[in-house]
């Protein structure tokens, strides 16, 4: 069975729209974070939030670029948690738009969000 499955995808997107929902954030390289954001044209503070909700709302198995299985990360903070990758077409930034995450104790760990290169 290749992982992961569309059943195990739509857990995560579902655990992080939660995570997003109640405002439990981690960013993993803020300031490749806020290079991207300025790129994409929107603030980390105060934006992030709805944004995420945004791209999440749109995102589907379908939509999944990660490798099969999960790559597991190797920065320290969330050393071998599993990062599942998106592409998706995003209706506020009028451009695709790449996103990578993982969850770790309820916690979005936000690992990129930029337009697809």
């Amino acid at each position: 069975m290749k992982r992961p499955s569309d059943k195990e995808i739509i857990k995560r997107i579902k655990e992080a729209q939660e995570a997003v929902a109640e405002g439990r954030i981690a960013i993993l390289n803020q300031i490749a974070i806020a290079s991207d954001a300025l790129e994409l044209g929107y603030l980390i503070d105060g934006e992030l939030e709805s944004v995420l909700s945004e791209v999440l709302r749109v995102v589907s198995p379908a939509h999944y670029v990660g490798s099969r299985p999960p790559q597991r990360s190797y920065e320290q903070i969330i050393k071998d948690l599993e990062l599942f990758a998106f592409e998706v077409n995003s209706p506020r930034f009028n451009c695709s738009v790449y996103f990578k995450f993982t969850i770790h104790a309820r916690v979005l760990w936000l690992v990129s969000l930029h337009k697809s290169r």
